[in-house]
C-alpha cells in the first residue's frame, strides 16, 4: 500500500514539474507490476493529468480510451488536456460524450474545465447555458467556477455580466480582480477599467497586462501605447515579456512598421528576444505590417519553436502570395514533430488557393480530419470553396458550399460569385447565386459590385437597379472606406471624396493627374462598372480618381525617400480599378508598393500584383 501511493505522489510530482520522461517511466512500471489493477481508477486518472499537462495529449487520450470506467476526476483529467492543448472544441465534443456514454452529471471540477473552453471559444451562448446548470447544482457556492465564469463573460464582451458574478464571488483573487479589468479595457471602458485597477488590493504585473492586452484585443491599441507610456513616466514597472508581446500585436493591428521596430529595439534592450511569446509577436508583426524577410529572420534565430511561430511564419507567408515556401515551411514543421492547429490549416488552403495548387489543398483539408482530428470550421470550407472557384472548378466549388456542415454565409458566396463574375459561360451559375444573395441579405458593399455585374452581363437591367438600390441603402450605414501610408515617424488617413481638406491637397492632385495622363498613354481605361451610382461616365471617372488609396500612394511619393517602398493599409476591399492604377503606378515611378486590405497583401512591384490579379 505504501509503495503503491509512493509510485501515486511521483506521478503527481512528475505533472507538477512537467517531467514526462519520468513520468513515462512510471507509467511502464505501473504497467509492468500491475499495481493499477488495485487502485483502479486511480492510476489512470494521474497518468491522464500528467500526460495532458506535459503536452503529451494523444497518450492521454489513448490511456482514457483504454478505461473501462471513468470517474468524474478522469474526465475532468482529459478535459483539462484539451484545453492546455488548445483543442476547446474537442472539450466541449467530449463533454457530450460524458452525458451520453457515463451518464455523470458536472462536479466543480467539470463546471471550471467546460466553462474555460467556452471562453476560448467565445461561445457565449453555450457558457450562458453552463452557467444555468452551474447555479441549479450543489455547487453553486465555489468560488474556482465562479472566477472562471468572470474570465468567461469578460473574454465575450459581456463585463457587466463578468461583475455580477464576480461580486458574488466571496474570496476574490488576483484572477478573478484582472479578468473583470480585462473585460473592461477589451470594450474599450477605460474609466470603469482604471477604476478597478486602483480599487483591487493585490495588483500586480499581470493586472497592468490584462489591462494593455484588454485594450490591444479589443482593437484599442492606440489606447494601450498612450497607457504603456504613461505607466512609464510615472515610474510604474511594466516593462514585462507580455505586455511588450501586447504591445507588438497592437501595432501589427495598427499595420506600423516603425512603431513595431521600437518595440523590437525595446525587448532587446530588456534581454526577452528569447521569450517565446514576444518572438512569436514580433514574427506576426514584421509579417502584417509587410516585412517578411524580418519575419523569417527571427522566426530562423528561434532555438525553441511552438505551433504558434509555425503557424505566424506560414500564415504571412500565405498572406504575402508566397504559397511554396508556406507549404515547404509545413513539411518542416510536420518532420519537426509540431502539431498544425485550425489556424495553420486555414494558411495552408489559402496558400494552395492562391497558386492553383487545388489537389494539394484538398490533401491538406483531408489531412486536417483525417490525421489530425480537427474539425474544419466554416472559414475551412470556405477556403476549399476559393480554392476550387479560383481554378475555375465551379461546380466543385458550389457542391462544398452546398453539402458542408454550416449553413454558407455571405463570404462563402461571395467567393464562388466572384470566380462566376470572371469566368465566361458561368454566368447562369452567377445570375443563381446572386438571386440566393439578395434573399440572404447582402452587407459587404463588394458583394453588391460583384452581383452589379453579374446582372449586368446578363442583361437584367431591373436587378441591377436593385443592387444599388440597396448599395444606396448602405452608404449611409457602412464605415468610410480609408486609407492610411506609413511614412515610419508620421502616418497619414485619406478618405475617399473630393471634399479632402489637406494641406498638401494642390501637390496630390497634380501628381495623380501626371499619373493619370501617363496612364492613359499606357492603355489605362477606368472600369466605370465599378460605380454603382446614377451618373454620368465622366463623374464615375472622378469618383475612381478619388479612392483613398490613390491619395495615400500619391502622398507617399511625395512624402518618402526616393525609391523607399510605400506600405498603406486600407480598411476595406481594394477595388478592380485601383488595384489596375496600383499595378501601373509602380511600373511608372519604379516603385514598390505594399497594400494591406481587408482581405490579404497586394505587393505591387514591376507592373504586377502578388495576388495575381484573383482576391
Amino acid at each position: 500500500m505504501n509503495a503503491s501511493f509512493h509510485i501515486l505522489q511521483r506521478i503527481k510530482q512528475c505533472s507538477k514539474l512537467r517531467l514526462s520522461i519520468q513520468g513515462k517511466s512510471l507509467h511502464a512500471f505501473v504497467i509492468k507490476t500491475g499495481v493499477d489493477q488495485h487502485h483502479l481508477p486511480l492510476y489512470p486518472n494521474a497518468l491522464i493529468d500528467m500526460y495532458g499537462k506535459c503536452g503529451h495529449l494523444k497518450d492521454a487520450v489513448k490511456l482514457f480510451d483504454e478505461m473501462p470506467d471513468r470517474d468524474l476526476v478522469s474526465w475532468a483529467s482529459i478535459f483539462t488536456a484539451h484545453n492546455q492543448a488548445n483543442f476547446p472544441r474537442q472539450t466541449l465534443f467530449l463533454f457530450s460524450r460524458m452525458l451520453s456514454r457515463d451518464g455523470l452529471q458536472p462536479d466543480h471540477f467539470i463546471f471550471a474545465s467546460l466553462v474555460k473552453a467556452s471562453a476560448c471559444l467565445s461561445a457565449s451562448k453555450l457558457g450562458q447555458q453552463l452557467h444555468a446548470q452551474f447555479v441549479l447544482s450543489r455547487f453553486s457556492d465555489d468560488d474556482v467556477v465562479k472566477s472562471s465564469l468572470v474570465d468567461f463573460y469578460a473574454k465575450c464582451g459581456l463585463p457587466d455580466q463578468a461583475s455580477k458574478v464576480f461580486h458574488s464571488i466571496v474570496s476574490k483573487n488576483v484572477v478573478s480582480w484582472t479578468s473583470l479589468v480585462y473585460g473592461y479595457a477589451r470594450i474599450g471602458r477605460k474609466n470603469e477599467a482604471l477604476e478597478l485597477l486602483h480599487d483591487m488590493p493585490c495588483k500586480n504585473v499581470q493586472s497592468w497586462t490584462a489591462l494593455i492586452s484588454g485594450f490591444v484585443q479589443g482593437g484599442h491599441s492606440t489606447e494601450s501605447f498612450r497607457l504603456f507610456n504613461q505607466l512609464r513616466s510615472e515610474g510604474i514597472d511594466i516593462e514585462e515579456p507580455f505586455v511588450l508581446s501586447s504591445l507588438i500585436v497592437g501595432s501589427s493591428s495598427l499595420a506600423m512598421l516603425e512603431l513595431g521596430k521600437q518595440l523590437h529595439k525595446l525587448v532587446l534592450g530588456f534581454g526577452y528576444e528569447s521569450n517565446l511569446y514576444v518572438s512569436n509577436a514580433l514574427i506576426d508583426m514584421y509579417a502584417k505590417c509587410s516585412d517578411v524577410l524580418s519575419a523569417e529572420k527571427i522566426f530562423g534565430s528561434l532555438r525553441k519553436k511552438d505551433v504558434v511561430s509555425w503557424t505566424s511564419i506560414i500564415v504571412g507567408m500565405a498572406q504575402h502570395g508566397r504559397a511554396n515556401e508556406a507549404l515547404s515551411l509545413y513539411d518542416d514543421m510536420t518532420k519537426a514533430g509540431s502539431r498544425p492547429n485550425e489556424v495553420t490549416f486555414t494558411g495552408l488552403i489559402y496558400a494552395c488557393s492562391h497558386v492553383g495548387l487545388v489537389i494539394k489543398g484538398r490533401q491538406i483539408f483531408e489531412s486536417m480530419i483525417t490525421d489530425y482530428g480537427l474539425s474544419p470550421s466554416l472559414q475551412h470550407y470556405t477556403c476549399l470553396v476559393d480554392l476550387y472557384s479560383r481554378a475555375g472548378r465551379i461546380e466543385e466549388a458550389e457542391k462544398v458550399l452546398n453539402t458542408m456542415p454550416f449553413e454558407p454565409d455571405e463570404a462563402a458566396w461571395a467567393a464562388l460569385l466572384s470566380a462566376c463574375s470572371s469566368r465566361a459561360g458561368k454566368n447562369e451559375t452567377g445570375v443563381r447565386i446572386a438571386n440566393h444573395l439578395l434573399q440572404l441579405g447582402v452587407e459587404d458593399p463588394s458583394t453588391c459590385v460583384l452581383m452589379s455585374k453579374i446582372y449586368a452581363s446578363a442583361t437584367m437591367w431591373e436587378s441591377v437597379s436593385t443592387v444599388r438600390r440597396l448599395m444606396t441603402a448602405m452608404e449611409s450605414k457602412k464605415k468610410p472606406g480609408y486609407s492610411c501610408v506609413d511614412l515610419g515617424k508620421e502616418n497619414e488617413v485619406f478618405y475617399a471624396g473630393e471634399t479632402m481638406q489637406h494641406p498638401m491637397k494642390n501637390e496630390i492632385v497634380d501628381l495623380l493627374n501626371d499619373l493619370d495622363s501617363e496612364m492613359r498613354k499606357r492603355g489605362y481605361k477606368p472600369d466605370t462598372s465599378l460605380v454603382l451610382h446614377d451618373m454620368g461616365e465622366e463623374e464615375k471617372e472622378r469618383q475612381l480618381f478619388w479612392h483613398s488609396e490613390r491619395l495615400a500612394v500619391a502622398y507617399g511619393m511625395l512624402k518618402s525617400a526616393r525609391g523607399a517602398p510605400i506600405r498603406i493599409i486600407k480598411n476595406l476591399r481594394v477595388c478592380g480599378d485601383c488595384h489596375t492604377v496600383l499595378k501601373l503606378v509602380c511600373g511608372i515611378v519604379g516603385r514598390e508598393i505594399v497594400v494591406r486590405d481587408a482581405n490579404r497583401f497586394h505587393r505591387f512591384k514591376d507592373g504586377v500584383c502578388s495576388c495575381r490579379d484573383f482576391w
